[in-house]
């Protein structure tokens, strides 16, 4: 199976880009975030044509996630437990749930596409929102693996988090002012790993960003954070036969500001050797 992440950054606006480039490169299954878009505006007639089918999780023109695969998709979820909600100017346990998370079984694999909160600023509401959020998602892979420790799955998507110094690049993002690099969300993140999940592209992708902003030139200095991960329980990291970060899909006409992130999975025990690391 090759499977990838890709933060679109609408889809509407992409979805040309999206489905050449999932074609292009043979990917089974792709997960999508920041679709901006409810079900009944998403372009499904494009990734149909191309042979995918489609699960979708949005409710308004913000956030918003889906999946496309070409292998049969089956369970589909749009919350996981104890996911928390938002809703500005609202306090308490009944706040709406946004449009931050679908998975489908694929082959046995159970495949998470997430979208983690901004955190907009270390005094904003959203911020322990985001906290919270990886946290609510840290114990509920605790729970899947304590109840099926040879569960494979799959938690990909924009986690809006640097979890190291060498993950950001963007010379705005200040320490002790700014989100994304905060000493809590890096313990939030570590503490999913902790949870019993890993990330599978470092390991063969030591290095490279995943997003970079339209302003300032940053892509040109490459300026850019690593903030978009696949991060996988411990039967899905033992199939991971090769990864890569597409970078030159920052470039052209219309790109998103994030890239893909792709892995080939083996699941029949073949040597790594039989799958070469591809890099984009």
């Amino acid at each position: 199976m090759r499977l990838a992440t890709w933060n679109v950054n609408s889809i509407r606006a992409r979805v040309v880009r999206t489905v050449d480039w999932m074609v292009r490169n043979d990917v089974d299954v792709l997960a999508m975030q920041e679709i901006k878009c409810k079900p009944e505006q998403f372009p499904i007639a494009a990734f149909e044509e191309a042979g995918y089918e489609v699960a979708v999780h949005g409710l308004n023109q913000w956030n918003g996630v889906a999946i496309a695969s070409r292998l049969p998709m089956s369970d589909v979820q749009t919350s996981f437990s104890g996911m928390p909600g938002f809703q500005k100017g609202m306090e308490g346990p009944d706040q709406p749930l946004e449009a931050r998370a679908i998975s489908a079984l694929i082959d046995d694999v159970r495949v998470w596409s997430l979208y983690i909160p901004n955190g907009r600023s270390l005094d904003d509401p959203h911020y322990r929102y985001k906290l919270d959020w990886l946290g609510a998602l840290a114990e509920h892979t605790r729970h899947e693996l304590a109840a099926n420790p040879n569960l494979a799955m799959a938690l990909t998507g924009d986690f809006n988090v640097a979890p190291t110094d060498e993950d950001m690049g963007d010379p705005s993002f200040i320490p002790g002012v700014s989100t994304h690099i905060s000493a809590p969300e890096r313990e939030a993140f570590a503490n999913l790993l902790a949870a019993g999940v890993t990330d599978v592209v470092r390991p063969l992708v030591p290095a490279g960003y995943t997003f970079w902003d339209y302003k300032q030139l940053r892509f040109p200095r490459n300026e850019g954070m690593r903030i978009d991960f696949v991060l996988g329980t411990p039967a899905f990291a033992e199939a991971v036969a090769g990864a890569s970060i597409h970078r030159d899909e920052r470039k052209g006409e219309i790109p998103s500001d994030h890239v893909p992130v792709m892995v080939d999975l083996d699941f029949g025990g073949a040597d790594d050797d039989d799958m070469p690391m591809i890099f984009g």
